[in-house]
Protein backbone atom coordinates (compact mmCIF):
# COMPACT_ATOMS: atom_id res chain seq x y z
CA UNK A 1 0.00 0.00 0.00
CA UNK A 2 2.86 2.21 0.62
CA UNK A 3 3.84 2.38 -3.11
CA UNK A 4 0.30 3.08 -3.64
CA UNK A 5 0.52 6.00 -1.39
CA UNK A 6 3.26 7.51 -2.98
CA UNK A 7 2.40 7.10 -6.44
CA UNK A 8 -0.83 8.77 -5.89
CA UNK A 9 0.80 11.87 -4.22
CA UNK A 10 3.67 11.71 -6.90
CA UNK A 11 2.36 10.66 -10.17
CA UNK A 12 -1.58 9.74 -9.73
CA UNK A 13 -1.32 9.41 -13.72
CA UNK A 14 0.97 6.57 -13.40
CA UNK A 15 0.13 3.45 -15.35
CA UNK A 16 0.86 1.00 -12.69
CA UNK A 17 -1.95 2.69 -10.48
CA UNK A 18 -4.31 0.17 -11.51
CA UNK A 19 -2.85 -2.90 -10.49
CA UNK A 20 -1.33 -1.18 -7.26
CA UNK A 21 -4.97 -0.27 -6.70
CA UNK A 22 -5.68 -4.27 -7.25
CA UNK A 23 -3.08 -5.53 -5.10
CA UNK A 24 -4.15 -3.35 -2.02
CA UNK A 25 -7.83 -4.92 -2.15
CA UNK A 26 -6.59 -8.16 -1.99
CA UNK A 27 -4.67 -7.54 0.88
CA UNK A 28 -7.25 -5.38 2.40
CA UNK A 29 -9.74 -6.71 4.96
CA UNK A 30 -12.58 -3.58 5.48
CA UNK A 31 -15.21 -4.27 8.35
CA UNK A 32 -17.26 -0.91 8.71
CA UNK A 33 -18.70 -2.09 12.06
CA UNK A 34 -14.75 -2.28 13.08
CA UNK A 35 -12.95 0.09 10.91
CA UNK A 36 -15.77 3.18 11.09
CA UNK A 37 -13.45 6.03 12.90
CA UNK A 38 -11.07 5.78 9.63
CA UNK A 39 -13.93 6.64 7.16
CA UNK A 40 -14.69 10.23 8.97
CA UNK A 41 -12.20 12.81 7.04
CA UNK A 42 -11.41 15.05 4.29
CA UNK A 43 -10.49 12.93 1.29
CA UNK A 44 -8.94 13.75 -1.92
CA UNK A 45 -9.73 11.92 -5.16
CA UNK A 46 -6.34 10.88 -6.77
CA UNK A 47 -7.12 8.10 -9.06
CA UNK A 48 -10.49 6.76 -10.72
CA UNK A 49 -11.90 4.46 -13.16
CA UNK A 50 -13.89 7.07 -14.71
CA UNK A 51 -14.37 8.02 -18.06
CA UNK A 52 -15.89 11.32 -16.83
CA UNK A 53 -13.80 13.91 -16.95
CA UNK A 54 -14.80 15.59 -13.41
CA UNK A 55 -14.36 12.25 -11.95
CA UNK A 56 -10.45 11.86 -13.21
CA UNK A 57 -7.71 13.69 -10.86
CA UNK A 58 -6.41 16.79 -12.11
CA UNK A 59 -3.87 18.88 -11.11
CA UNK A 60 -5.94 22.14 -11.06
CA UNK A 61 -9.08 20.76 -9.74
CA UNK A 62 -9.89 19.19 -6.63
CA UNK A 63 -12.15 16.42 -6.15
CA UNK A 64 -13.33 16.35 -2.41
CA UNK A 65 -15.20 13.73 -0.63
CA UNK A 66 -16.04 14.54 2.93
CA UNK A 67 -17.41 12.07 5.19
CA UNK A 68 -18.86 11.86 8.41
CA UNK A 69 -20.68 8.88 8.77
CA UNK A 70 -21.83 8.76 12.60
CA UNK A 71 -23.47 12.18 11.68
CA UNK A 72 -24.97 10.20 8.31
CA UNK A 73 -23.62 12.74 6.61
CA UNK A 74 -21.47 12.93 2.99
CA UNK A 75 -20.62 15.75 0.43
CA UNK A 76 -18.71 15.69 -2.80
CA UNK A 77 -17.16 18.97 -3.44
CA UNK A 78 -15.36 20.52 -7.06
CA UNK A 79 -12.98 22.96 -6.86
CA UNK A 80 -10.44 24.66 -8.46
CA UNK A 81 -6.90 24.18 -7.20
CA UNK A 82 -5.89 27.20 -5.52
CA UNK A 83 -6.87 30.56 -4.02
CA UNK A 84 -9.65 30.35 -6.57
CA UNK A 85 -11.22 27.20 -5.20
CA UNK A 86 -12.49 29.42 -1.69
CA UNK A 87 -14.44 31.50 -4.49
CA UNK A 88 -17.02 28.76 -5.35
CA UNK A 89 -17.66 25.49 -5.54
CA UNK A 90 -20.20 22.51 -6.80
CA UNK A 91 -21.02 20.83 -3.88
CA UNK A 92 -23.20 17.74 -3.71
CA UNK A 93 -24.90 16.69 -0.08
CA UNK A 94 -25.89 13.46 0.96
CA UNK A 95 -26.83 11.44 3.61
CA UNK A 96 -24.61 8.16 4.48
CA UNK A 97 -25.58 4.56 6.22
CA UNK A 98 -23.53 1.80 6.37
CA UNK A 99 -24.77 -1.37 6.05
CA UNK A 100 -22.87 -4.84 5.79
CA UNK A 101 -19.12 -5.44 6.31
CA UNK A 102 -18.01 -2.48 3.51
CA UNK A 103 -20.92 -1.21 2.05
CA UNK A 104 -21.43 3.06 2.37
CA UNK A 105 -25.40 4.12 0.89
CA UNK A 106 -25.52 7.35 -0.21
CA UNK A 107 -28.65 9.39 -0.82
CA UNK A 108 -28.06 12.24 -2.71
CA UNK A 109 -30.20 15.35 -0.94
CA UNK A 110 -29.07 19.12 -2.71
CA UNK A 111 -26.30 20.51 -4.94
CA UNK A 112 -25.42 23.52 -6.25
CA UNK A 113 -22.77 26.34 -5.82
CA UNK A 114 -20.86 26.94 -2.54
CA UNK A 115 -19.57 30.38 -2.29
CA UNK A 116 -17.19 31.81 0.26
CA UNK A 117 -17.46 31.98 3.77
CA UNK A 118 -18.87 34.98 5.47
CA UNK A 119 -17.87 36.96 8.59
CA UNK A 120 -19.88 35.31 11.25
CA UNK A 121 -19.06 31.80 10.07
CA UNK A 122 -21.85 32.23 7.21
CA UNK A 123 -21.64 31.27 3.69
CA UNK A 124 -22.76 32.00 0.34
CA UNK A 125 -24.81 29.24 -1.29
CA UNK A 126 -27.47 28.34 -3.99
CA UNK A 127 -29.13 24.70 -3.57
CA UNK A 128 -31.72 22.88 -5.25
CA UNK A 129 -33.23 19.78 -4.09
CA UNK A 130 -32.27 16.37 -5.69
CA UNK A 131 -34.18 13.72 -6.70
CA UNK A 132 -32.45 10.61 -6.67
CA UNK A 133 -34.62 8.17 -8.49
CA UNK A 134 -31.96 5.07 -8.05
CA UNK A 135 -29.77 3.78 -4.66
CA UNK A 136 -26.27 4.92 -4.56
CA UNK A 137 -23.76 3.04 -2.73
CA UNK A 138 -19.84 2.73 -2.34
CA UNK A 139 -18.47 -1.14 -1.42
CA UNK A 140 -15.10 0.29 0.52
CA UNK A 141 -12.58 -2.70 -0.47
CA UNK A 142 -9.21 -0.76 1.24
CA UNK A 143 -9.50 1.87 4.13
CA UNK A 144 -6.32 3.12 6.72
CA UNK A 145 -5.91 6.38 7.73
CA UNK A 146 -4.35 7.36 4.58
CA UNK A 147 -5.81 5.43 1.50
CA UNK A 148 -9.24 4.50 0.55
CA UNK A 149 -10.14 2.51 -2.00
CA UNK A 150 -14.09 2.14 -3.13
CA UNK A 151 -16.44 0.86 -5.77
CA UNK A 152 -19.36 2.59 -6.67
CA UNK A 153 -22.75 1.43 -7.96
CA UNK A 154 -21.79 2.37 -11.58
CA UNK A 155 -19.09 -0.16 -11.56
CA UNK A 156 -16.20 2.58 -11.16
CA UNK A 157 -13.21 2.26 -8.50
CA UNK A 158 -12.19 5.30 -6.87
CA UNK A 159 -8.62 5.77 -5.06
CA UNK A 160 -8.55 8.49 -2.25
CA UNK A 161 -6.22 9.81 0.05
CA UNK A 162 -7.23 11.57 3.46
CA UNK A 163 -6.63 15.32 3.29
CA UNK A 164 -5.14 15.95 7.59
CA UNK A 165 -4.82 19.74 6.68
CA UNK A 166 -8.43 19.70 6.79
CA UNK A 167 -11.27 18.91 9.10
CA UNK A 168 -15.08 17.89 8.40
CA UNK A 169 -16.32 20.44 10.46
CA UNK A 170 -14.92 23.25 7.76
CA UNK A 171 -17.36 21.76 5.54
CA UNK A 172 -20.61 21.32 7.88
Amino acid sequence: MNELIRRLKEQPDDGSIPDLVVAAEANSDVDLSRDLALLKGVWELRWSSATQPWLKQVNWLENIQILDPVNSRGMNLLRLSGPLGEVAAVTVEAEISTGGANRVGVRFRKGGWRGPALPGGRRLELFKTVNQSFPAWLDITALTNELRICRGNAGTTFALLKRHDMAVSDFF
